[in-house]
Order: structure tokens, then C-alpha cells, then sequence
């Protein structure tokens, strides 16, 4: 008897362990817990640490918490001027809801990676489609991811789902035609770049023109200063002159200086030998 009942108190203490351990309920930091009772969600834990369920009758399901990414596959897309691209995108998304999401997606990871890459691809083609080739191209800098969360807007709310970013990883032309849009498209920024250089050139001809006008009349203007002071300077020189044979004082210093500079003019050369005349008006000073 004593043995039968240490067997039982054994299997109780085992049976009560299982049922504690069968009774907590450990949430992760990077997850949600989902409490099911008859397969019907009873409550959800958002909060990490240690919970309690009613063993046996109450399961529990996990979600992930954190931002999870999802790699698309490749696609074709046609732009608004009938122009084929090639685009390879991912998206960042978390769970923001677990139990809409559960009651939606039947808490699965799968179903709504196959929603997001729906609505995704839908919002990217609907996107592109209202774009010409050159802005999709010009756009890969954040203007197109932007366009493709503005038109996807809150339409997943209704899953318990928050999509966080939309980034394109590829977005290129097909092969047989990329050659050829390329080349299109250099000749094209070559025409502006030639309109600018055109432009420019104009510019700087009608800088050097303008220059050259006032460098002309600043140097008109100045040669007519010039003229006008040498005329002044010949009639000041001249007033002099008639003010100084005037005065009968001075008349006859003047004459006798004029005569020695005739003199020294005329003697030229190693002969300073000078021959006059008695009726010469020279050799009339040195009487």
C-alpha cells in the first residue's frame, strides 16, 4: 500500500507539472501571442513576458513583431507611352493588428505575403501606367516609391498589416530595345545641351559687344580731352609768345635768343664753320 500510494503521489506530482507547464504562456520580445480557445481567438498578448491559459482547452499561436521583408519577383510593366520595364522590388512590413490579421489571414505569414505582392504589383502598374519611360527612369531617386505608397494608402488596414517601405532594387528596359532608348535619350540631352551652349554664346557676344561699344566711347571721349587740352596748351603757349613780342623791353632779347637757336640748328656736322651774309637778319645781332 505504502508503494502504491508513492506511485500515485508521483504520477500526480507529474500530472500537475504537465498541467503548469501546460499552463504558461512565454511571449517573446519579437512576437505576438494568439490564445485560442476552440479555435476561436479568446485573447491576444501584445506585451513580452509570462502569461497563464486554461490548459487543454486553450492553444496558443505565434506572430512575428517585428518589420519583415518581402522579396517580389520580377515583372513587366508598360508605361503611359507604351514602353516596356522591367521593375524588381522588396517591401518592408509588420503586423500592427495580430487578431485582424488572424481573423483575415488565418495567421498566416504566406496568405499575406501573397495579398501584399498582389496589391503591391497592382499599385506599381497602375503607377508606371500613368508615367512616361523617361520620368520612370528619372524617378528611381524616391519619387516613384513615394507615387506607389500614396496610391496603395490605407487599404491594408483591413488585414491588421502596416506596409513601412517600397523600394525598388531593379528597374531597367528589356534588352532588345535598351540600346536604342539609350541612345534616344543621350541625343536629346545632347539638343539641350547644345540650346544651352548656343544660349551662352549669345550671352557672351552681346557682353563683348557691349564692352567693346563703351571701350570705344571712353576712348573717343578721352582722345577728345586730349584734343582739347593740346588746343588749349598751343593757344596758352601762343598768348605767351604775343604777350612777350609786345613788350618792346623784351622784343629784342627774344629776337637776339630766336637767332643763337637758328645758329645751332645750322651748324651741323664737324665744321662749325659759319659764313654769313653783312645783310643776314642773323648776323645782325652781333652788330
Amino acid at each position: 500500500m505504502k508503494t502504491f500510494r508513492n506511485i500515485a503521489l508521483v504520477a500526480g506530482l507529474f500530472v500537475l507539472l504537465i498541467i503548469g507547464a501546460s499552463s504558461i504562456v512565454v511571449t517573446q520580445e519579437n512576437e505576438y501571442s494568439l490564445i485560442r480557445q476552440f479555435g476561436k481567438i479568446d485573447h491576444v498578448v501584445t506585451e513580452a513576458g509570462i502569461s497563464f491559459k486554461i490548459p487543454f482547452i486553450q492553444t496558443v499561436d505565434k506572430l512575428p513583431k517585428q518589420t519583415l521583408l518581402y522579396d517580389m519577383a520580377s515583372s513587366d510593366v508598360i508605361t503611359s507611352d507604351k514602353k516596356t520595364m522591367i521593375t524588381d522590388s522588396y517591401i518592408l512590413w509588420h503586423i500592427t493588428d495580430p487578431l485582424k490579421f488572424a481573423q483575415t489571414l488565418n495567421s498566416s505569414i504566406s496568405n499575406a505575403e501573397a495579398r501584399l505582392d498582389t496589391l503591391v504589383y497592382n499599385s506599381t502598374k497602375n503607377v508606371i501606367s500613368s508615367m512616361t519611360q523617361e520620368d520612370v527612369i528619372s524617378g528611381r531617386d524616391g519619387e516613384l516609391s513615394a507615387a506607389v505608397l500614396a496610391n496603395i494608402g490605407d487599404s491594408l488596414d483591413q488585414y491588421g498589416i502596416e506596409l513601412l517601405a517600397f523600394e525598388t532594387k531593379h528597374l531597367d528596359l528589356p534588352s532588345d530595345n535598351k540600346a536604342a532608348v539609350y541612345e534616344r535619350m543621350i541625343s536629346e540631352r545632347d539638343n539641350i545641351a547644345a540650346t544651352y551652349t548656343a544660349e551662352g554664346n549669345s550671352e557672351a557676344q552681346m557682353i563683348r559687344n557691349t564692352t567693346d561699344r563703351e571701350v570705344t566711347v571712353m576712348l573717343s571721349e578721352a582722345e577728345k580731352q586730349a584734343e582739347i587740352l593740346l588746343a588749349e596748351g598751343e593757344a596758352e603757349y601762343m598768348r605767351i609768345l604775343s604777350e612777350a613780342y609786345s613788350d618792346p623791353s623784351r622784343t629784342e632779347f627774344y629776337a637776339f635768343v630766336r637767332s643763337l637757336d637758328a645758329i645751332k640748328v645750322s651748324m651741323t656736322g664737324s665744321n662749325k664753320t659759319l659764313i654769313l651774309s653783312a645783310d643776314s637778319p642773323i648776323a645782325q645781332i652781333f652788330y
